[in-house]
């Protein structure tokens, strides 16, 4: 029974989420060898103003909707 914990900034829609998990999901399953209802994927969601990396938070080092699609 496969747990996965995905940590991610806020800001994803629903059908993102909804797309990652059957991606992630049958894949899990045909790896480990397990039935696709047997895999859980929890998502952990955080402001980017409570995530850093190299000493800057994320909200002051990439800006607003940083990682998301369409945005340079």
């Amino acid at each position: 029974m496969p747990i996965i914990n995905v940590k991610i900034a806020k800001g994803r829609t629903i059908e993102q989420k909804q797309q990652f998990v059957e991606a992630i999901t049958k894949a899990s399953a045909e790896i480990l060898n397990v039935k696709e209802e047997w895999v859980t994927v929890v998502f952990d969601e955080y402001e980017r103003d409570c995530w850093a990396s190299g000493g800057t938070l994320h909200s002051t080092k990439f800006g607003e909707g940083f990682g998301k699609m369409g945005t340079e």
